[in-house]
């Protein structure tokens, strides 16, 4: 029993991880019914800038919560940032263009900052400081409990409720609405689409670069390719729970975050990988709009 309930934490702190940068897909799609395949990369670039930030205000001599914060602060407007300029260079022109120029172009940008992460930061794999270390691990009879994990968790459902509260509670959240039901009607309701877009592509690349610095925090190696894996397993956990829908996102990924550690838990961790395009295919044979998703009819 306590080796289950360590699989159960386990697997709900990597769940967390693969909802934060799964959300951005799913967001993305909504609006623009496009797959933004460089998400996974902006998550890579989001665990640079907090190993930077760390380094440069010498946070790792001093551990804290507040640091964690401030870093994590610092990667979430580094990664906005980015998300607004792949968005408006790579893909605003390319608004009205075929569907395949979009993913070709998708393709390109996750190979180029991919590629350009390799330049700038090193193809070797780079330590992220400890900026936050609780001491020893928590304990509940004979189980124990590593701190940092329950932390991570924490903070990704704070995050999840914030946007959630941003999606159904704001202003901006009734224009996502409304831009992902019809572009054309909420132009000529006056809303700003081409703003609308931006702030989305800013938002899922924001809790991104979250995710990798909780990733950083957990896992303290990371490289330039370290966005390809989780980024193609958060595109499955969307899928999962029905792209485009927000709280299937989050669900689809707390599922394949415990369901791979129960793979590794009790059968073999060589398939951990297999498992999420096992899933995939699954969910396209069976039930392509997955969990919480719905179809929608297309005129041609």
């Amino acid at each position: 029993m306590l080796e289950f309930i360590q699989h159960v934490v386990n697997g709900l702190s990597l769940g967390s991880i693969y909802a934060l940068i799964a959300l951005g897909y799913t967001m993305v799609f909504g609006i623009l019914q496009l797959i933004n395949f460089a998400h996974g990369d902006v998550y890579m670039l989001g665990a640079f800038i907090g190993m930077y930030c760390s380094r440069h205000f010498g946070f790792a001599d001093h551990p804290s919560l507040g640091s964690l914060i401030f870093v994590m602060a610092c990667s979430m407007v580094g990664c906005a940032m980015m998300g607004f300029l792949i968005e408006r260079f790579a893909y605003r022109p390319l608004r009205k263009s075929p569907r395949i120029n979009v993913l070709i172009t998708a393709v390109g940008v996750s190979l180029f900052l991919e590629f350009s992460g390799q330049l700038l930061f090193g193809s070797d794999p780079k330590f992220f400081p400890q900026i936050f270390q609780p001491q020893g691990n928590w304990a509940i009879g004979e189980l124990k409990i590593n701190p940092l994990q329950v932390i991570v968790f924490v903070i990704s459902i704070v995050l999840m409720s914030v946007l959630q509260w941003v999606i159904f509670r704001t202003r901006l959240g009734r224009a996502m609405r409304a831009v992902s039901f019809n572009h054309d009607l909420a132009s000529l309701m006056g809303i700003p689409t081409d703003r609308v877009i931006s702030y989305t592509f800013m938002l899922g690349s924001a809790l991104a670069g979250a995710a990798g610095v909780l990733v950083g925090l957990v896992y303290p190696k990371i490289e330039p390719l370290m966005g390809v894996m989780p980024g193609l397993k958060a595109f499955v956990s969307a899928v999962l729970g029905g792209i485009g829908n927000v709280t299937g996102a989050v669900v689809g990924a707390l599922t394949l975050g415990l369901a791979e550690e129960f793979l590794v838990g009790y059968w073999a961790s060589t398939y951990r990988d297999a498992l999420a395009f096992g899933i995939l295919i699954l969910i396209l044979l069976f039930k392509p709009t997955g969990l919480f998703g719905t179809r929608r009819t297309e005129k041609v």
